[in-house]
């Protein structure tokens, strides 16, 4: 008997991994009174319950807090948003190169055909609908664009991928799909029904813009950005436009998802997939994601 746990362990990882069941679990259900209620229960502050929340959730995931600055957790959501040991990311020095803003698995990316993106087999998307009505998408239109995917157990903050001038945020309300690859497979347009916020910067070097789209999913909605010092969450209707001017530098922790999600980075034409990135690749925050296409290649 002393086996019996784990195999039911065994028994619920393989129903989770059934392509069928996961979808009905995952997204057949009140998606967004799921994602409040989640958002509610990660934030009760007890140290029985978060230690008894975070071992349960071990028992699913790979959860790895060997480089968290901190042990003990006041509650789920202080896990889930905590921060690195100092020198836990090596952030990529060269000017040229832009950094993954994140951890994080590539999901689709390559470069932008006349304003359309690529979401899983026979799946588009336009990114005039990712962004919203009225914002400039043409430098984009023919760029380079990354998907990455965070999964429940890393590390949830994000950074900026460069030197450069954040000029305006739109936060868009939407749904709370869930952003795996057996949602992105059934869910026409995903990215683009789900609670979304659109970061728009320009490199400090070179003035050239690039974009930010931090994406919620189910159980976590919500996102944090630090210059706004608002919390952005399903209870705000959109979209809300932030004009903003913050200053960021490569690496800078910009804010963080309450759980984590999805971050699609978008860069103009002359700029290309740095080598190594394609779908699958697994990164961590501060590993070249794309490259300044040099001059008369």
């Amino acid at each position: 008997m002393s086996g019996a746990p784990g195999g039911v362990l065994a028994g619920l990882r393989r129903v989770l991994q059934h392509e069928d069941l996961n979808f009905a679990l995952t997204n057949r259900v009140p998606r967004q009174a799921l994602t409040h209620l989640m958002g509610w229960f990660s934030q009760i502050r007890h140290p029985w319950l978060a230690r008894g929340s975070i071992a349960v959730w071990r028992l699913f995931t790979d959860l790895d807090l060997s480089d968290a600055r901190k042990q003990r957790f006041d509650s789920l959501h202080d896990c889930f948003t905590r921060e690195l040991k100092p020198g836990s990311r090596s952030v990529d020095a060269d000017p040229a190169v832009l950094c993954s803003p994140s951890d994080g698995i590539v999901g689709a990316c390559g470069q932008v055909l006349d304003g359309q993106l690529f979401q899983a087999k026979g799946l588009n998307y336009r990114i005039e609908e990712l962004f919203g009505p009225g914002l400039d998408t043409t430098p984009f239109k023919h760029g380079t664009w990354v998907t990455l995917r965070l999964t429940s157990s890393m590390y949830h903050r994000f950074h900026s991928p460069a030197d450069c001038e954040i000029e305006h945020v739109r936060y868009i309300s939407g749904d709370t799909w869930n952003v795996n690859p057996i949602a992105l497979k059934r869910v026409e347009r995903l990215f683009c029904r789900n609670e979304r916020a659109v970061l728009q910067a320009r490199l400090t070097a070179g003035g050239q813009p690039i974009a930010l789209v931090p994406v919620a999913a189910i159980l976590v909605a919500s996102i944090r950005l630090h210059f706004l010092d608002v919390l952005l969450h399903l209870r705000w209707r959109g979209p809300n436009d932030m004009p903003c001017r913050a200053s960021a530098t490569k690496g800078q922790e910009l804010g963080w998802f309450q759980h984590g999600s999805t971050i699609l980075v978008f860069a103009p034409e002359g700029f290309e997939l740095a080598p190594g990135i394609e779908n699958g690749t697994r990164l961590r925050m501060g590993q070249a994601l794309m490259r300044q296409t040099p001059i008369g290649h």
